[in-house]
């Protein structure tokens, strides 16, 4: 782990306030009255970690769930002993409806440099067909509390192809996220997930074609607006490209804490419980919070690091692909000094390119 050029740190905060209608994450509304003695075990957790010669993060992204509804200075005290590099990027996601001005100063005075604000549409009836309370005018805010604070690197999170959106409505969300200011934007298309209430109302389900649509627009208003895509979901502003997400992207290392967090070192991933009452439980008693791991060969993870890098405009070595699949997929990959890169339409079919790697 110390040999990694950048070393991520992921913390999980499951709580949330009300669980959209499309999600599929680790998170609970009714297991508030935990949050103090989750938190302390948080901080437990990251102190074992740190006896342990855990080395300084480069990147931490505070996730969940909806960190913002926890105390921000409990939580600040909670991942105070996680060490960081002197650049370290610091992000917190936050609901807008949440945010203060007090939260924000709270949030910068303990090294937070990073937001990630979940938008996800600026209309009001999408907003109710995903099953999000918020409302788009605290958006502004929002975002006016966290400059004030000093907080300057902003990412917005938006999501087309809900039912009832339409194209223009699309249009509308893109520009307003634009008049905003964001330094970065992360846009996804709406997927549905096994066992949410998305799932279960197929009248509800997205239109592959409209995504398409939806996904080319934002791509050229992001664009004209100056801003670069740099992986098939997410555009930035020159040098503010998501410094956490690379570490994902390029198989490097991070650990998580918290319930359900994820980690990774040199091919073996492994995972905390689920429910954090178990994660309280077994940090109390000192045991370890891990659930379950697995390592991968080294075929399987190079074919992952492809598959990753891929997503990228980094792309990948021309050799990835046999010669008659590139051929065969001019229009969806460009060739240019021995890479091979996904084109706008190949963006738009990016997991069946993958499967032509090789």
């Amino acid at each position: 782990m110390e040999g990694s050029v950048d070393f991520g740190v992921y913390v999980h905060i499951p709580f949330c306030r009300h669980r959209c209608d499309y999600c599929a994450f680790a998170t609970f509304t009714d297991r508030d009255e935990v949050i103090p003695n989750y938190l302390n075990a948080l901080a437990t957790e990251i102190a074992r970690a740190v006896e342990s010669g855990m080395p300084r993060a480069t990147s931490i992204f505070v996730g969940g769930g909806t960190p913002t509804r926890v105390p921000p200075t409990a939580l600040m005290t909670a991942l105070s002993g996680v060490p960081r590099t002197a650049d370290c990027e610091f992000t917190i996601e936050c609901n807008p409806d949440d945010v203060t001005a007090e939260m924000m100063r709270v949030f910068a005075d303990g090294g937070v440099n990073r937001l990630s604000f979940g938008v996800q549409s600026m209309q009001d009836h999408v907003l109710k067909s995903l099953g999000r309370t918020h409302d788009p005018a605290n958006v502004v805010k929002a975002l006016a509390f966290a400059r004030g604070a000093g907080i300057d690197d902003i990412n917005l999170d938006i999501i087309y192809g809900v039912h009832g959106e339409s194209v223009d409505d699309w249009r509308r969300t893109v520009n307003a996220t634009l008049e905003l200011g964001p330094t970065h934007v992360s846009a996804y298309g709406l997927t549905v997930e096994a066992g949410t209430p998305l799932a279960d109302d197929p009248a509800r389900h997205p239109d592959d074609d409209v995504q398409a649509e939806m996904y080319e627009l934002v791509d050229d208003l992001l664009t004209a607006a100056g801003m670069a895509n740099y992986e098939v979901s997410n555009w930035s502003r020159p040098g503010h490209e998501c410094r956490h997400n690379r570490v994902y992207w390029s198989q490097g290392d991070y650990l998580g804490f918290g319930s359900a967090a994820h980690s990774h070192r040199a091919g073996r991933r492994w995972w905390n419980v689920r429910t954090p009452d178990r994660f309280i439980e077994l940090i109390d008693a000192g045991k370890s919070a891990e659930s379950a791991g697995e390592s991968l060969d080294d075929e399987a993870r190079r074919i992952e690091g492809l598959q990753l890098s891929l997503r990228t405009t980094s792309g990948v070595p021309e050799e990835s692909f046999d010669a008659e699949d590139l051929q065969m997929m001019g229009d969806l990959l460009s060739v240019e000094n021995g890479r091979a890169r996904l084109t706008r339409a190949g963006r738009l079919l990016a997991n069946e390119v993958a499967l032509r790697l090789k």
